[in-house]
């Protein structure tokens, strides 16, 4: 069983990858919906203004924060960690780093700079959004899943 603070890591990783999953899952059942459902120069300029407001201390903390915990996790997992739940602590590294935040550095992020580069009231625009809407919220189904299943690998670790 891990002990000290081995489990406050464990607990703060659960923390964090829920947190995101959760902002994501947002995204993925509503809030991408919402924006799909407006006129195109609408969407896009909402969407551009969420991008930047994203990027600001309060989501970049647990966002970024997650990914260095979990980095944190599983290095100390490979050098000394518990017998006990060390795949699970692993897994969960693994998923977040490469399904959560890797997923978002790869193909969300390219897509919401393209969009930031685009005029909303222009055609060009109107023409990228729908494929936009389509192929970022599939990219973040999947970072959603990541990060869920980052939470629940080290919860599982926990147990």
């Amino acid at each position: 069983m891990m002990d000290g603070p081995y489990v406050v890591l464990t607990v703060l990783g659960v923390l964090g990858a829920g947190l995101v999953a959760g902002a994501f899952c947002a995204f993925s059942t509503f809030v991408m919906r919402g924006l799909a459902a407006l006129p195109p120069a609408q969407g896009v300029a909402a969407m551009q203004s969420v991008n930047v407001a994203a990027v600001r201390a309060p989501f970049m903390l647990v966002f970024l924060g997650s990914a260095l915990l979990c980095a944190a996790i599983a290095v100390v997992t490979l050098v000394t960690g518990p017998d006990e739940g060390a795949a699970w602590l692993l897994a969960g590294s693994t998923l977040y780093l490469f399904g959560g935040f890797g997923v978002t550095v790869v193909a969300n992020v390219p897509r919401n700079n393209a969009l930031a580069g685009l005029d909303p009231g222009t055609a060009k625009a109107a023409a990228y959004w729908t494929a936009y809407v389509r192929e970022w919220t599939r990219w973040n189904h999947m970072r959603t899943v990541a990060s869920a299943g980052a939470a629940v690998a080290y919860v599982l670790a926990l147990t």
